[in-house]
């Protein structure tokens, strides 16, 4: 009987492990995608954020109000107020179109809005739902939760 009771109490206690973590954290560790709203003129643009610690920690920063400006015809880019936290981030990212990211050696916030190379320092945050083609203008953009 023993045997029996261990394994429902294990499975318990992580059933109800990943509700704690939503409580305190505002997420459920590797399962939270946070919703945001890019806006530009007239235009909302919605977009997702992952899970990683770096996204998390630029979500904290919402509602940004941040002037984009194209870099290279490839990306719009943009100062952050401060560097972001990119404990685990990977040493490079191939970005696609709609990619939304940090360059982590300059602290800048960089959408792409063409496919580029792997790029060391390139750290994911997240993407737009749908395609961006022209949307994305240079000028100031609002950025904030869509909850």
């Amino acid at each position: 009987m023993r045997i029996s009771l261990i394994p429902l109490m294990m499975v318990a206690t992580f059933a109800i492990a990943p509700v704690r973590a939503e409580t305190e954290t505002g997420h459920a560790k590797g399962t939270a995608m946070t919703r945001i709203t890019v806006t530009t003129g007239n235009e909302v643009l919605p977009a997702t954020l992952n899970d990683s610690p770096a996204a998390r920690d630029f979500a904290a920063m919402l509602p940004l109000e941040l002037s984009l400006r194209d870099f290279h015809g490839t990306e719009k880019i943009a100062d952050l107020p401060r560097k972001l936290d990119t404990t685990g981030a990977p040493k490079s990212y191939m970005p696609t179109a709609g990619d939304i990211t940090l360059y982590a050696p300059w602290g800048n916030l960089a959408i792409f809005y063409k496919p580029f190379q792997d790029s060391p320092g390139l750290v994911p945050l997240g993407k737009f739902d749908s395609p961006l083609e022209g949307h994305l203008k240079d000028g100031p953009v609002r950025i904030e939760r869509a909850d």
